[in-house]
């Protein structure tokens, strides 16, 4: 891939002058047009929008300090962009066009971004594995799995040199699970540090908006601007950290594909030589699932209310019905448990590391067409690990480690830290690029 291909390389020579903004929009356009009819990462590309958009940031005042000037970007369609339509992955969503963009969108606009399309989610950004009723989003590194979910369609613009960088969002692991599977870096930040924002009450808290990246350093330069914390551009070093290594699954009935288990074995490693403390050690996951399970249904019931449940995909009804049962059982106590417990857990440890998933990417195909216990027994076997932050409201990355020998998909591990963590995951995960280096983009 192109080194300069990154959005701090395109935003420091756009600032220099060396770059115009829409020299590095129409290459982002042309990457789209070449790459995304095989792999179906966008929903929408807004060509002579975003041309004009760039033209627009070239003649702004303040260019020379924007810290995303003229970066070319990709929005997750699950959030306002303002003209458009917020389509959800779903044909019952409302088809009016958005009058204002979410903050998160505002933000990275007014930072210099440009954005040049939306991209793909399965139907209310449910599932683990992204397909519309038009399409199927295709891994770029193996078009025969999935690309994961929701923020399939993001990963896949980034895995795949499209963008350099896009936004997603992760309720359940919805950022995580599709970096895992793309080979992209992306990070959940904590409850509060982003404006959340998603749907009626972002599945009671759980859900957050987050940078998808090649690199750490440009998730980092995202993230600083969708938190409006300039601080976390800057990736310090980490100082010498107490890391845990957790390989168990999260659920006994889930089993670990040994080549996932070994990739975080192999970051532990990696890290203890470089001098942090490493000790294997045992989550204290849940074992009572229903908390989460009445979250993420009652979540996607709350977001469907007022839409046509018969334009809904089958699944779908399946989980906002299970959803409208399992309203009552949503409580905030629960959440203060699992904290009290993870609290208990990070007092001898600063940061954890995971698997992210439990397995390849499952196959890709029209989930939509399968039933909803089809595609809740699918998305458990393979993505148990990500949703334990998202009941906690913690932060939490998923950063690529290496090619699975069976599927030539990528594989990654997870880092998570207690609440303001998002520099010290940052820090881990950007010694980790330095010493066992990803490829950056499939070769599509």
């Amino acid at each position: 891939m192109d080194p300069d291909f990154t959005a701090a390389s395109i935003s420091t020579r756009v600032r220099s002058g060396e770059l115009a903004p829409i020299d590095a929009v129409d290459d982002a356009l042309a990457r789209i047009s070449a790459a995304d009819p095989r792999l179906g990462a966008f929903v929408t590309v807004r060509t002579e929008q975003a041309r004009a958009e760039a033209t627009a940031v070239a003649g702004r005042s303040d260019l020379a300090s924007l810290p995303l000037a003229g970066v070319p970007i990709a929005v997750k369609d699950n959030v306002p962009v303002a003209g458009h339509r917020l389509g959800n992955g779903s044909k019952a969503s409302p088809t009016e066009p958005a009058s204002a963009d979410h903050p998160v969108v505002a933000r990275l606009r007014a930072a210099g971004a440009v954005v040049v399309g939306l991209t793909a989610v399965p139907e209310l950004c449910v599932w683990g594995a992204t397909d519309t009723a038009d399409a199927v989003t295709r891994n770029p590194w193996n078009p025969g799995v999935t690309s994961g979910g929701s923020s399939g369609g993001s990963a896949v613009a980034v895995a795949s040199g499209m963008v350099p960088v896009a936004h997603g969002a992760d309720g359940m692991g919805s950022i995580r699970i599709p970096s895992a599977a793309c080979g992209v870096f992306g990070i959940k930040p904590g409850r509060g540090v982003v404006p959340a924002e998603l749907g009626v009450d972002s599945w009671f808290g759980m859900s957050e908006n987050g940078p998808m990246a090649t690199t750490v350093a440009d998730a980092a330069l995202m993230l600083s601007v969708m938190a409006d914390r300039p601080d976390l551009a800057a990736i310090a070093e980490p100082g010498t950290l107490r890391i845990a290594v957790s390989v168990r699954s999260p659920l006994p009935m889930v089993r670990v594909d040994p080549h996932w288990r070994a990739a975080a074995e192999r970051a532990g490693a990696a890290l203890g030589g470089l001098g942090h403390h490493i000790a294997t050690a045992t989550l204290p996951y849940p074992s009572n699932p229903l908390p989460l399970l009445a979250r993420w249904t009652a979540g996607t019931a709350a977001d469907a209310a007022g839409l046509d449940e018969a334009l809904l995909q089958r699944r779908t009804r399946g989980h906002v019905a299970a959803g409208k049962v399992m309203r009552r059982w949503v409580t905030p106590g629960q959440v203060d448990r699992i904290e009290r417990v993870l609290r208990g857990f990070f007092a001898d440890h600063d940061v954890v590391i995971t698997p992210t998933l439990a397995a390849p990417p499952i196959v890709a195909h029209r989930w939509s067409d399968r039933s909803w216990p089809a595609n809740l027994v699918a998305n458990v076997r393979y993505a148990p690990f990500p949703s334990l932050w998202n009941i906690a409201g913690w932060p939490a990355a998923s950063v690529p480690l290496g090619i699975h020998p069976g599927t030539g998909t990528p594989v990654g591990v997870q880092i998570a830290a207690p609440p303001g963590g998002e520099g010290r995951i940052l820090s881990v995960a950007a010694q980790l690029e330095s010493v066992l280096p990803w490829q950056r983009v499939a070769a599509v």
